[in-house]
């Protein structure tokens, strides 16, 4: 009969004695071993449909948001997003990019102690304003991808220059539309730059 193996992992290796069977030892071997690897999947839909019944310290791989996720016993938890690569965000007319020299405006997808959040970078430039500007402004050309939209409203503070601005932050809503607006200007907050470094909100 099959033995456990040496380090307490309940992995049933083939014996000597047992009856000479290679498809059952390697079924023993790949039935113990599988379940304690990283087991990769295509999304988290295709992961429910094929672990029916995971076991507690199961790590998965999620292929769609390159997600390595733990079944605590209860529920799958993110451990870790990987390397998430910053995509540039085109600036609606009339802001441009690199404003005061702080670089393109990007957002990343990161992963914080299981949380999934959207971070910023960059800052966004302007030449004029009208004279009397709107109170707000869409600062993106196109929506966000629906992957990084946030469940609700997120409502956050972000610097913008002292010249031309009777004050040096602006409000930042990040919409579930995938769209970021920027509130607090006026006759006298006409800012040449807003920034966006190290901004992060959760999902």
């Amino acid at each position: 009969m099959t033995a456990p193996d040496q380090w307490g992992q309940s992995i049933a290796l083939w014996q000597m004695n047992d009856p000479p069977s290679i498809p059952d030892a390697i079924k023993a071997l790949a039935d113990g071993v599988i379940p304690r690897g990283v087991l990769r999947f295509a999304s988290a839909s295709t992961r429910g449909a094929t672990l029916t019944a995971p076991t507690e310290g199961m790590l998965t791989w999620l292929q769609d948001v390159n997600r390595l996720d733990l079944y605590d016993g209860s529920s799958w938890v993110a451990v870790s997003v990987g390397r998430s690569s910053w995509t540039t965000i085109t600036p609606a007319s009339p802001w441009t990019q690199d404003g005061n020299n702080n670089g393109t405006f990007q957002y990343r997808l990161l992963n914080i102690s299981g949380e999934e959040s959207l971070q910023f970078r960059g800052a966004l430039g302007r030449a004029s304003y009208p004279s009397s500007p709107a109170s707000s402004y869409v600062v993106n050309n196109t929506a966000l991808p629906s992957i990084v939209r946030p469940s609700t409203l997120r409502t956050v503070v972000i610097p913008c220059s002292d010249t031309s601005s009777d004050r040096i932050t602006l409000k930042l809503d990040v919409k579930t539309d995938g769209y970021l607006e920027v509130f607090g200007f006026s006759s006298s907050v006409k800012p040449p730059w807003i920034g966006f470094n190290g901004v992060t909100v959760s999902l």
